[in-house]
């Protein structure tokens, strides 16, 4: 069996349900108002995705990364994010949150987390930076839900699409 034949998309999300796109990127428009850095965003996206494991997430933003100049051994080093130090203390502020709101039915999100990431985001950041996890693990949600098919994404392609990367 191929490998094309064991995969196969139930869905196409971008032409069958074209509402619950435009919803989605109702919240990439919020998001977009906290002008958080790229590399931040693209960071968080990939966490997101590699915890729940979606596929054609993970192909589209880090294709989308790699292209906007982020470095191979940052992504590669992602999941063991904690045992490294090619990151921020703010982007290791943005991944333990990413990380807990993903998880929040495991982890509570606990007070601590709260305060260690507060030192590194204000009230304002922090709202739309748990917002755009919301919204990455819906897109996540989505994407498994239809079985879409990683691989063929170009980066950049979905720039008149996604308002984030419209402004990169």
């Amino acid at each position: 069996m191929e490998a094309k034949d064991i995969m196969k998309t139930r869905i196409d999300l971008m032409h069958v349900t074209p509402g619950i796109i435009q919803a989605m990127l109702g919240l990439e428009r919020q998001v977009r108002r906290a002008r958080f850095d790229h590399k931040l965003i693209d960071l968080v996206r990939m966490r997101a995705s590699q915890i729940n494991g979606c596929a054609y997430c993970l192909d589209m933003h880090s294709k989308d990364a790699r292209a906007n100049g982020e470095t191979e051994q940052r992504l590669y080093g992602l999941h063991a994010w904690r045992e490294t130090p090619y990151y921020s203390a703010r982007e290791r502020a943005a991944l333990e949150w990413t990380e807990e709101l993903t998880l929040v039915a495991e982890t509570g999100v606990p007070d601590d987390v709260y305060e260690r990431v507060r030192e590194q985001f204000s009230e304002d950041e922090l709202a739309h930076l748990s917002l755009a996890i919301v919204a990455i693990n819906g897109w996540n949600r989505l994407n498994i839900a239809a079985r879409t098919v990683p691989g063929d994404y170009v980066a950049g392609s979905l720039a008149n699409l996604d308002p984030v990367a419209v402004e990169r």
